[in-house]
């Protein structure tokens, strides 16, 4: 149904009792913290079924491999998930080269261990994909890059066609699997949304550095990627620097969209976040973020998370009137 929900059962589907999983990009992204039981109550984590979770920190925006490679000497561990984007976190998102690297130093070391890449945000924006450069499963949702901006639901799994057919058991039933298929009538939007997304992804990288340009240029130095930097998901992050800039900048960035202009986003509780969150999302296909879209949660340094754009031209329409209503005494 989501990238949320592919994480999920692919987790479930390749962890068992008693088996341990490392995060080697550091703390993931929310809501899946309360999938593997890091926050959150649910009685269904991860942990709560009995399978160990570690985690090993970047340093300056990559991978720690004195640390990975000390662990995985240790003790058995089973899967290495790395999450190719930035989420909340404060650091940068992780280019295919590094993903790469990491990936020949595990296995010097682990031949078997299972290497899972989250690849949210980050299809097509390089050209190459995590599987290409040895990961053993990837991860991402539909209603992101792949879809286009028409695939209404999904998800997807893609990889080693053993690791593959146990996700699929966990999402089906067991001798079921893939057989299944994808049900709901969902396969024309799936196979118009792949043949749209690369088109998509190039207006999404080209609404952000135009963002990413011109918030520069208005005084906000901490910016990621800048306009100029390499690029390896679809995601522009700005430190809007107060909580008034913030909302006001999510306000004025709705009213610049394509459907739902009139809404007036305002900060709330939102399920597996941990803070207040404001969103603003002017989409046909409710959750398709590629559209254009921003949120953050209202906590320092009020960080805005702006991804998306699949014509250009709504997505600098709405990147001017977000800044003009942030300007505006």
């Amino acid at each position: 149904m989501s990238g949320t929900h592919a994480l999920s059962i692919t987790l479930f589907g390749l962890l068992k009792y008693g088996d341990t999983m490392i995060s080697i990009s550091g703390e993931p992204y929310d809501t899946l913290r309360s999938v593997i039981g890091l926050a959150g109550d649910s009685k269904n984590s991860l942990i709560k079924y009995g399978i160990n979770y570690e985690q090993i920190d970047l340093i300056n925006d990559d991978f720690d491999v004195e640390k990975i490679i000390e662990r995985l000497k240790k003790s058995p561990v089973k899967l290495v998930e790395i999450q190719r984007s930035t989420g909340y976190s404060a650091r940068k998102s992780i280019c295919i080269d590094k993903i790469e690297k990491i990936i020949k130093q595990i296995r010097k070391v682990d031949k078997d261990v299972i290497i899972m890449v989250d690849n949210c945000y980050g299809e097509l924006v390089e050209d190459r994909e995590p599987t290409e450069v040895g990961a053993d499963i990837i991860v991402g949702s539909l209603i992101k890059n792949l879809g286009g901006g028409i695939a209404t639901s999904g998800g997807y799994v893609a990889g080693r066609k053993d690791l593959v057919e146990s996700v699929a058991e966990r999402l089906t039933a067991p001798t079921i699997g893939k057989d299944m298929g994808a049900n709901f009538n969902q396969l024309l939007n799936f196979y118009k949304g792949l043949y749209m997304a690369p088109n998509a992804v190039r207006s999404s990288l080209k609404t952000m550095t135009f963002a990413s340009l011109i918030l520069e240029k208005l005084g906000f130095k901490k910016i990621s990627p800048r306009y100029n930097e390499p690029r390896t998901d679809i995601i522009q992050t700005i430190e809007l620097e107060t909580e008034e800039n913030l909302v006001k900048f999510c306000k004025g960035l709705q009213m610049g969209m394509p459907v739902e202009s009139f809404v007036d986003p305002v900060p709330a509780e939102t399920p597996g976040y941990p803070h207040k969150e404001i969103m603003a999302d002017g989409s046909f296909t409710p959750g398709s973020t590629i559209e254009l879209s921003c949120d953050g949660p209202l906590t320092p340094p009020y960080k805005a998370y702006m991804q998306g754009g699949i014509t250009y031209e709504y997505g600098k329409l709405g990147i001017l009137i977000g800044i003009q209503n942030m300007l505006r005494k």
